[in-house]
Protein backbone atom coordinates (compact mmCIF):
# COMPACT_ATOMS: atom_id res chain seq x y z
CA UNK A 1 0.00 0.00 0.00
CA UNK A 2 1.55 3.36 -0.73
CA UNK A 3 1.05 6.55 2.16
CA UNK A 4 -2.70 7.80 0.88
CA UNK A 5 -3.60 3.95 1.22
CA UNK A 6 -2.73 3.57 4.62
CA UNK A 7 -3.86 6.75 5.67
CA UNK A 8 -7.47 5.63 4.39
CA UNK A 9 -6.97 2.00 6.41
CA UNK A 10 -5.83 3.56 9.46
CA UNK A 11 -9.08 6.00 9.38
CA UNK A 12 -11.33 3.00 9.09
CA UNK A 13 -9.37 1.88 11.92
CA UNK A 14 -9.92 4.52 14.03
CA UNK A 15 -13.74 4.80 13.54
CA UNK A 16 -14.39 1.18 14.43
CA UNK A 17 -16.58 2.14 17.22
CA UNK A 18 -18.36 4.49 14.66
CA UNK A 19 -18.93 1.90 12.31
CA UNK A 20 -19.98 -0.85 15.13
CA UNK A 21 -22.57 1.71 15.51
CA UNK A 22 -23.59 2.54 12.13
CA UNK A 23 -24.31 -1.05 11.94
CA UNK A 24 -26.14 -1.07 15.16
CA UNK A 25 -28.26 1.87 14.11
CA UNK A 26 -29.18 0.12 10.54
CA UNK A 27 -30.92 -2.93 12.35
CA UNK A 28 -32.61 -1.01 14.71
CA UNK A 29 -34.78 -0.22 11.77
CA UNK A 30 -37.70 -2.47 10.83
CA UNK A 31 -37.20 -3.62 7.02
CA UNK A 32 -38.38 -6.78 6.95
CA UNK A 33 -38.91 -8.34 3.65
CA UNK A 34 -42.77 -8.09 2.90
CA UNK A 35 -45.18 -9.70 0.82
CA UNK A 36 -47.11 -7.93 -2.41
CA UNK A 37 -49.69 -6.34 -0.19
CA UNK A 38 -47.55 -5.57 2.95
CA UNK A 39 -47.71 -2.11 3.97
CA UNK A 40 -44.13 0.25 4.91
CA UNK A 41 -42.19 -0.65 7.56
CA UNK A 42 -39.46 1.56 8.26
CA UNK A 43 -37.44 1.24 5.14
CA UNK A 44 -37.86 5.26 4.46
CA UNK A 45 -36.62 6.05 7.61
CA UNK A 46 -33.57 3.96 7.01
CA UNK A 47 -32.81 5.56 3.43
CA UNK A 48 -33.17 9.12 4.89
CA UNK A 49 -30.61 8.48 7.39
CA UNK A 50 -28.24 7.03 5.39
CA UNK A 51 -29.16 10.12 2.26
CA UNK A 52 -28.77 12.70 5.05
CA UNK A 53 -25.06 10.56 6.08
CA UNK A 54 -23.91 10.48 2.46
CA UNK A 55 -24.89 14.27 1.87
CA UNK A 56 -23.05 15.42 4.97
CA UNK A 57 -20.17 13.58 3.64
CA UNK A 58 -20.42 15.37 -0.05
CA UNK A 59 -22.57 13.22 -2.12
CA UNK A 60 -25.60 14.03 -3.92
CA UNK A 61 -28.12 12.14 -2.94
CA UNK A 62 -31.97 11.04 -4.41
CA UNK A 63 -34.45 9.14 -2.70
CA UNK A 64 -37.13 8.19 -4.62
CA UNK A 65 -40.40 5.91 -4.31
CA UNK A 66 -40.59 4.32 -8.17
CA UNK A 67 -43.65 4.65 -10.04
CA UNK A 68 -45.05 1.38 -10.31
CA UNK A 69 -46.37 1.98 -14.01
CA UNK A 70 -42.69 2.80 -15.16
CA UNK A 71 -42.05 -0.80 -13.92
CA UNK A 72 -44.49 -2.85 -14.73
CA UNK A 73 -43.78 -6.04 -17.02
CA UNK A 74 -40.32 -5.84 -16.31
CA UNK A 75 -38.02 -8.37 -15.07
CA UNK A 76 -38.17 -9.05 -11.50
CA UNK A 77 -41.07 -7.05 -10.44
CA UNK A 78 -44.18 -9.01 -8.96
CA UNK A 79 -47.67 -8.17 -10.76
CA UNK A 80 -49.24 -5.47 -8.19
CA UNK A 81 -45.68 -4.51 -6.81
CA UNK A 82 -45.66 -1.01 -5.22
CA UNK A 83 -42.83 1.08 -3.43
CA UNK A 84 -44.92 3.46 -1.32
CA UNK A 85 -43.31 3.92 1.43
CA UNK A 86 -40.09 1.93 0.28
CA UNK A 87 -37.92 4.11 -1.90
CA UNK A 88 -34.60 3.84 -3.12
CA UNK A 89 -31.41 5.79 -2.40
CA UNK A 90 -28.31 6.73 -5.24
CA UNK A 91 -25.53 8.84 -3.95
CA UNK A 92 -22.75 9.80 -6.31
CA UNK A 93 -19.51 11.42 -4.97
CA UNK A 94 -18.73 13.60 -8.39
CA UNK A 95 -14.85 12.46 -9.36
CA UNK A 96 -12.59 14.17 -11.36
CA UNK A 97 -13.80 12.74 -14.88
CA UNK A 98 -10.04 11.37 -14.92
CA UNK A 99 -10.85 7.35 -13.86
CA UNK A 100 -13.30 4.37 -14.16
CA UNK A 101 -16.50 5.19 -12.08
CA UNK A 102 -17.70 2.51 -9.29
CA UNK A 103 -21.12 1.16 -7.99
CA UNK A 104 -21.42 0.04 -4.09
CA UNK A 105 -24.82 -1.53 -3.64
CA UNK A 106 -26.43 -3.11 -0.94
CA UNK A 107 -29.94 -4.02 0.22
CA UNK A 108 -31.58 -3.03 3.29
CA UNK A 109 -34.16 -5.62 3.69
CA UNK A 110 -33.72 -8.16 5.67
CA UNK A 111 -35.79 -11.88 6.16
CA UNK A 112 -38.37 -12.42 9.20
CA UNK A 113 -36.72 -12.84 12.84
CA UNK A 114 -38.97 -15.43 13.46
CA UNK A 115 -39.11 -17.28 16.02
CA UNK A 116 -38.39 -14.04 17.96
CA UNK A 117 -38.17 -16.16 20.82
CA UNK A 118 -35.18 -18.06 19.60
CA UNK A 119 -32.89 -15.40 19.64
CA UNK A 120 -30.38 -14.92 22.65
CA UNK A 121 -30.79 -11.13 22.19
CA UNK A 122 -33.45 -9.35 20.84
CA UNK A 123 -32.70 -9.26 16.31
CA UNK A 124 -33.39 -5.47 16.55
CA UNK A 125 -30.95 -4.32 18.97
CA UNK A 126 -27.44 -5.11 18.23
CA UNK A 127 -24.95 -6.22 20.39
CA UNK A 128 -21.86 -6.81 20.61
CA UNK A 129 -20.63 -10.25 21.99
CA UNK A 130 -16.90 -12.05 22.07
CA UNK A 131 -16.18 -9.80 19.05
CA UNK A 132 -19.11 -10.17 17.23
CA UNK A 133 -21.87 -7.91 16.50
CA UNK A 134 -25.86 -9.43 16.76
CA UNK A 135 -28.75 -8.76 14.91
CA UNK A 136 -30.75 -9.38 12.31
CA UNK A 137 -29.14 -8.40 8.90
CA UNK A 138 -25.84 -7.75 10.73
CA UNK A 139 -24.52 -10.40 8.18
CA UNK A 140 -27.12 -10.48 5.28
CA UNK A 141 -26.61 -7.25 4.41
CA UNK A 142 -26.41 -3.99 6.61
CA UNK A 143 -23.33 -5.17 8.15
CA UNK A 144 -22.19 -4.96 4.47
CA UNK A 145 -24.00 -2.16 3.72
CA UNK A 146 -22.79 0.17 6.55
CA UNK A 147 -19.08 -1.01 5.20
CA UNK A 148 -19.85 0.13 2.04
CA UNK A 149 -21.49 4.01 3.75
CA UNK A 150 -18.18 4.32 5.72
CA UNK A 151 -15.80 3.13 3.39
CA UNK A 152 -17.33 6.30 1.05
CA UNK A 153 -17.48 8.68 4.28
CA UNK A 154 -13.46 7.99 4.68
CA UNK A 155 -12.46 8.33 1.75
CA UNK A 156 -14.98 12.14 1.17
CA UNK A 157 -13.52 12.91 5.33
CA UNK A 158 -9.79 12.84 4.11
CA UNK A 159 -10.75 14.90 1.18
CA UNK A 160 -9.64 12.72 -1.22
CA UNK A 161 -11.37 13.08 -4.68
CA UNK A 162 -11.49 9.76 -7.04
CA UNK A 163 -10.82 10.38 -10.93
CA UNK A 164 -14.08 8.58 -11.44
CA UNK A 165 -17.66 8.83 -10.11
CA UNK A 166 -18.06 6.50 -6.39
CA UNK A 167 -22.08 5.52 -6.48
CA UNK A 168 -23.57 4.18 -3.32
CA UNK A 169 -27.03 3.00 -3.62
CA UNK A 170 -28.87 1.23 -1.32
CA UNK A 171 -32.53 -0.76 -2.96
CA UNK A 172 -35.13 -2.21 -1.32
CA UNK A 173 -36.56 -6.10 -1.99
CA UNK A 174 -33.77 -8.15 -2.62
CA UNK A 175 -35.06 -10.64 -0.18
CA UNK A 176 -38.33 -11.65 -1.69
CA UNK A 177 -38.10 -10.68 -5.52
CA UNK A 178 -35.21 -8.47 -6.78
CA UNK A 179 -37.41 -5.65 -7.33
CA UNK A 180 -35.17 -3.01 -5.84
CA UNK A 181 -32.60 -3.54 -8.11
CA UNK A 182 -34.43 -3.92 -11.04
CA UNK A 183 -35.87 -0.11 -9.99
CA UNK A 184 -32.09 0.93 -9.66
CA UNK A 185 -30.96 0.03 -13.23
CA UNK A 186 -34.31 1.76 -14.35
CA UNK A 187 -33.82 4.57 -12.95
CA UNK A 188 -30.20 4.93 -15.38
CA UNK A 189 -27.76 4.05 -12.33
CA UNK A 190 -24.76 2.29 -13.83
CA UNK A 191 -20.72 2.67 -13.51
CA UNK A 192 -17.73 0.44 -14.91
CA UNK A 193 -18.24 -1.76 -12.77
CA UNK A 194 -19.96 -2.35 -9.11
CA UNK A 195 -19.10 -4.28 -5.75
CA UNK A 196 -22.06 -5.81 -3.33
CA UNK A 197 -21.26 -6.33 -0.35
CA UNK A 198 -23.13 -9.47 0.26
CA UNK A 199 -21.22 -11.31 2.95
CA UNK A 200 -18.86 -13.51 0.94
CA UNK A 201 -15.87 -14.10 3.41
CA UNK A 202 -13.75 -12.04 1.39
CA UNK A 203 -14.31 -14.35 -1.64
CA UNK A 204 -15.51 -12.50 -4.51
CA UNK A 205 -18.37 -13.89 -6.39
CA UNK A 206 -18.27 -13.68 -10.24
CA UNK A 207 -20.88 -16.21 -10.71
CA UNK A 208 -24.57 -17.34 -9.61
CA UNK A 209 -26.55 -19.89 -10.54
CA UNK A 210 -30.73 -18.99 -12.27
CA UNK A 211 -33.85 -20.29 -10.84
CA UNK A 212 -37.06 -21.14 -12.90
CA UNK A 213 -40.20 -22.56 -11.25
CA UNK A 214 -42.61 -25.72 -12.10
CA UNK A 215 -45.86 -26.26 -11.42
CA UNK A 216 -46.63 -29.68 -12.24
CA UNK A 217 -50.68 -30.52 -11.70
CA UNK A 218 -50.50 -35.06 -11.75
CA UNK A 219 -54.26 -35.88 -12.72
CA UNK A 220 -56.10 -38.59 -10.93
CA UNK A 221 -59.71 -39.78 -10.51
CA UNK A 222 -61.84 -40.02 -7.22
CA UNK A 223 -63.20 -42.99 -6.04
CA UNK A 224 -63.96 -44.96 -2.60
CA UNK A 225 -60.49 -45.96 -1.39
CA UNK A 226 -61.73 -48.45 0.70
CA UNK A 227 -63.93 -50.12 -2.22
CA UNK A 228 -61.43 -52.56 -4.76
CA UNK A 229 -61.59 -50.43 -8.15
CA UNK A 230 -61.50 -51.49 -11.41
CA UNK A 231 -59.11 -50.65 -14.03
CA UNK A 232 -59.44 -46.55 -15.18
CA UNK A 233 -60.65 -47.52 -18.35
CA UNK A 234 -63.47 -49.18 -16.69
CA UNK A 235 -64.07 -45.86 -14.64
CA UNK A 236 -62.51 -47.23 -12.07
CA UNK A 237 -60.69 -44.40 -9.24
CA UNK A 238 -56.98 -43.58 -10.18
CA UNK A 239 -54.81 -42.16 -7.56
CA UNK A 240 -53.34 -38.69 -8.45
CA UNK A 241 -50.37 -39.12 -5.62
CA UNK A 242 -48.81 -42.40 -7.16
CA UNK A 243 -48.73 -41.50 -10.32
CA UNK A 244 -47.00 -38.19 -9.58
CA UNK A 245 -44.29 -40.85 -8.61
CA UNK A 246 -44.06 -41.45 -12.32
CA UNK A 247 -42.80 -37.94 -12.58
CA UNK A 248 -40.66 -37.47 -9.35
CA UNK A 249 -39.04 -40.32 -10.94
CA UNK A 250 -37.96 -38.58 -14.16
CA UNK A 251 -36.85 -35.76 -12.65
CA UNK A 252 -34.24 -37.60 -10.46
CA UNK A 253 -33.01 -39.09 -13.44
CA UNK A 254 -32.91 -35.68 -15.24
CA UNK A 255 -31.00 -34.07 -12.12
CA UNK A 256 -28.38 -37.45 -12.33
CA UNK A 257 -28.38 -36.17 -16.03
CA UNK A 258 -27.36 -32.66 -15.37
CA UNK A 259 -24.76 -33.71 -12.90
CA UNK A 260 -23.02 -36.02 -15.13
CA UNK A 261 -22.89 -33.45 -18.07
CA UNK A 262 -18.85 -32.02 -18.29
CA UNK A 263 -20.20 -28.92 -20.09
CA UNK A 264 -22.64 -27.92 -17.16
CA UNK A 265 -19.81 -27.92 -14.71
CA UNK A 266 -19.02 -24.93 -13.41
CA UNK A 267 -15.71 -23.71 -11.72
CA UNK A 268 -17.01 -21.86 -9.11
CA UNK A 269 -20.92 -22.93 -9.02
CA UNK A 270 -22.77 -26.26 -8.15
CA UNK A 271 -24.38 -28.37 -10.61
CA UNK A 272 -27.72 -27.41 -12.43
CA UNK A 273 -30.61 -29.14 -10.02
CA UNK A 274 -34.08 -29.48 -9.86
CA UNK A 275 -35.77 -29.38 -6.24
CA UNK A 276 -39.50 -30.27 -5.05
CA UNK A 277 -40.27 -28.11 -2.58
CA UNK A 278 -43.78 -28.20 -2.23
CA UNK A 279 -46.30 -30.93 -2.62
CA UNK A 280 -50.51 -31.37 -1.87
CA UNK A 281 -52.88 -33.85 -3.07
CA UNK A 282 -55.85 -35.18 -1.56
CA UNK A 283 -59.61 -33.96 -0.18
CA UNK A 284 -60.18 -36.81 2.29
CA UNK A 285 -58.59 -39.67 4.30
CA UNK A 286 -60.84 -42.36 2.33
CA UNK A 287 -60.83 -40.86 -1.08
CA UNK A 288 -58.56 -41.61 -3.70
CA UNK A 289 -56.81 -37.77 -4.78
CA UNK A 290 -58.11 -36.41 -8.02
CA UNK A 291 -54.75 -34.50 -8.06
CA UNK A 292 -51.44 -34.06 -7.01
CA UNK A 293 -49.49 -30.56 -7.20
CA UNK A 294 -46.05 -30.26 -6.66
CA UNK A 295 -43.89 -27.02 -7.42
CA UNK A 296 -40.09 -27.59 -8.16
CA UNK A 297 -37.12 -25.14 -8.32
CA UNK A 298 -35.08 -25.92 -11.37
CA UNK A 299 -31.09 -24.55 -10.53
CA UNK A 300 -29.50 -23.71 -13.63
CA UNK A 301 -25.66 -22.59 -14.12
CA UNK A 302 -24.36 -19.98 -16.79
CA UNK A 303 -23.96 -22.96 -19.85
CA UNK A 304 -28.04 -23.81 -19.61
CA UNK A 305 -29.11 -20.08 -19.74
CA UNK A 306 -30.33 -18.10 -22.79
CA UNK A 307 -28.27 -14.93 -24.17
CA UNK A 308 -30.02 -12.43 -20.97
CA UNK A 309 -29.38 -15.55 -18.02
CA UNK A 310 -32.86 -16.89 -18.09
CA UNK A 311 -33.73 -20.35 -17.86
CA UNK A 312 -36.46 -20.70 -20.72
CA UNK A 313 -34.13 -23.14 -22.64
CA UNK A 314 -33.75 -25.08 -19.40
CA UNK A 315 -38.18 -24.75 -19.10
CA UNK A 316 -38.36 -26.75 -22.18
CA UNK A 317 -36.34 -29.40 -21.45
CA UNK A 318 -38.08 -30.42 -18.64
CA UNK A 319 -41.09 -29.49 -19.65
CA UNK A 320 -40.39 -32.14 -22.49
CA UNK A 321 -38.27 -34.84 -20.69
CA UNK A 322 -41.49 -35.06 -17.74
CA UNK A 323 -43.87 -35.15 -20.31
CA UNK A 324 -42.62 -37.51 -22.37
CA UNK A 325 -42.12 -40.04 -19.05
CA UNK A 326 -45.43 -39.35 -17.89
CA UNK A 327 -46.43 -40.82 -21.44
CA UNK A 328 -45.02 -44.51 -20.61
CA UNK A 329 -47.89 -44.80 -18.11
CA UNK A 330 -51.32 -45.20 -19.97
CA UNK A 331 -53.47 -43.03 -18.11
CA UNK A 332 -51.20 -39.88 -18.05
CA UNK A 333 -50.50 -40.72 -21.44
CA UNK A 334 -54.55 -39.88 -22.10
CA UNK A 335 -54.21 -37.61 -19.41
CA UNK A 336 -50.99 -36.13 -19.14
CA UNK A 337 -49.53 -33.72 -16.51
CA UNK A 338 -49.95 -30.00 -16.36
CA UNK A 339 -46.64 -28.00 -16.12
CA UNK A 340 -46.86 -24.23 -15.88
CA UNK A 341 -43.30 -22.06 -14.93
CA UNK A 342 -43.23 -18.74 -13.04
CA UNK A 343 -39.81 -16.98 -13.86
CA UNK A 344 -37.37 -16.83 -10.92
CA UNK A 345 -34.23 -14.95 -11.81
CA UNK A 346 -31.34 -14.81 -14.15
CA UNK A 347 -27.59 -17.02 -13.94
CA UNK A 348 -24.82 -14.43 -14.37
CA UNK A 349 -20.85 -14.82 -14.69
CA UNK A 350 -18.19 -12.10 -15.38
CA UNK A 351 -14.85 -13.05 -16.40
CA UNK A 352 -12.27 -13.38 -13.54
CA UNK A 353 -10.29 -10.87 -15.77
CA UNK A 354 -12.45 -8.06 -14.91
CA UNK A 355 -10.14 -5.15 -13.11
CA UNK A 356 -12.77 -5.11 -10.56
CA UNK A 357 -12.46 -8.64 -9.56
CA UNK A 358 -8.34 -8.41 -9.72
CA UNK A 359 -9.01 -4.79 -7.63
CA UNK A 360 -10.72 -6.70 -5.16
CA UNK A 361 -8.92 -9.58 -4.85
CA UNK A 362 -5.75 -7.41 -4.22
CA UNK A 363 -7.29 -4.84 -1.90
CA UNK A 364 -8.28 -8.08 0.57
CA UNK A 365 -4.84 -9.41 0.04
CA UNK A 366 -2.95 -6.34 0.92
CA UNK A 367 -5.08 -6.35 4.44
CA UNK A 368 -4.40 -10.06 5.31
CA UNK A 369 -7.34 -11.70 3.89
CA UNK A 370 -6.91 -13.99 0.81
CA UNK A 371 -9.79 -14.57 -0.87
CA UNK A 372 -10.72 -16.47 -4.22
CA UNK A 373 -12.88 -16.57 -6.82
CA UNK A 374 -16.26 -18.23 -5.57
CA UNK A 375 -20.10 -18.01 -6.94
CA UNK A 376 -23.44 -18.09 -5.13
CA UNK A 377 -25.54 -21.02 -5.87
CA UNK A 378 -28.61 -18.74 -5.27
CA UNK A 379 -28.43 -15.16 -6.48
CA UNK A 380 -27.80 -11.32 -5.83
CA UNK A 381 -28.31 -7.94 -6.97
CA UNK A 382 -25.10 -8.13 -8.73
CA UNK A 383 -26.64 -10.27 -11.53
CA UNK A 384 -29.29 -7.51 -11.98
CA UNK A 385 -26.61 -4.37 -12.04
CA UNK A 386 -24.77 -6.85 -15.13
CA UNK A 387 -27.10 -8.19 -17.06
CA UNK A 388 -29.71 -5.60 -17.05
CA UNK A 389 -27.62 -2.80 -16.19
CA UNK A 390 -24.31 -3.37 -18.25
CA UNK A 391 -22.02 -3.02 -14.70
CA UNK A 392 -20.20 -5.51 -14.01
CA UNK A 393 -20.65 -6.29 -10.39
CA UNK A 394 -19.30 -9.04 -7.69
CA UNK A 395 -19.99 -9.97 -4.57
CA UNK A 396 -17.33 -8.98 -1.86
CA UNK A 397 -17.81 -8.80 1.98
CA UNK A 398 -17.02 -9.71 4.86
CA UNK A 399 -17.70 -13.72 6.77
CA UNK A 400 -20.62 -15.24 6.12
CA UNK A 401 -19.80 -17.54 9.33
CA UNK A 402 -22.71 -15.78 11.37
CA UNK A 403 -25.22 -17.51 9.10
CA UNK A 404 -27.86 -15.19 6.89
CA UNK A 405 -31.26 -15.67 7.59
CA UNK A 406 -30.34 -17.96 10.93
CA UNK A 407 -31.49 -17.42 14.55
CA UNK A 408 -28.33 -15.43 16.54
CA UNK A 409 -27.53 -13.78 12.97
CA UNK A 410 -23.82 -12.11 13.56
CA UNK A 411 -20.57 -10.36 11.66
CA UNK A 412 -17.66 -10.60 13.22
CA UNK A 413 -16.38 -6.59 14.74
CA UNK A 414 -13.11 -7.42 12.52
CA UNK A 415 -14.99 -8.29 9.30
CA UNK A 416 -16.82 -5.25 9.68
CA UNK A 417 -13.90 -3.05 9.56
CA UNK A 418 -11.81 -5.04 7.03
CA UNK A 419 -14.53 -4.92 4.94
CA UNK A 420 -14.76 -1.31 4.36
CA UNK A 421 -11.08 -0.82 4.11
CA UNK A 422 -11.38 -3.18 1.12
CA UNK A 423 -14.28 -1.73 -0.33
CA UNK A 424 -12.27 1.56 0.08
CA UNK A 425 -9.15 0.78 -1.03
CA UNK A 426 -10.85 -0.77 -4.49
CA UNK A 427 -12.26 2.75 -4.97
CA UNK A 428 -9.20 4.31 -4.62
CA UNK A 429 -7.30 1.91 -6.94
CA UNK A 430 -10.48 1.36 -9.52
CA UNK A 431 -11.13 4.94 -10.07
CA UNK A 432 -7.48 6.69 -9.21
CA UNK A 433 -7.53 9.48 -6.76
CA UNK A 434 -5.60 12.58 -5.34
CA UNK A 435 -6.29 14.90 -2.28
Amino acid sequence: MNDLERRVVERIEAGRDELVELTSHLIAFDTTARAVDDPPREEAALQEYLAGRLRTAGAETEVWEPDPSELRGKPLVPEGLTFEGRPQLVARFPGKGSGRSLLLNGHIDVVSSEPWASWSSDPNRAEVRDGNLYGRGSCDMKGGVAAMVFAAEALAGLGIRLGGDLVVCTNTDEESSGAGGMALVARGVRADAGIVPEPTSFEVWVACRGSSYATIEVPGRPGHAEIAQPHWREGGAVNAIEKATIVLGEIQRLREDWRAREDYRHAYLSAPDMVPTVIAGGEWPVTYPSSCRMTCGVLYVPAQADAEGWGSEVEREVTDRLLRAAAVDDWLAEHPPSITWSTGVMSMEISPEEPIVTTALAASEDLGRPGKLAGLDSWYDGATFTLLGGTPAIGFGPSAIGGAHTIDEFVPVDDLVACAQALALSALRFCGSSV
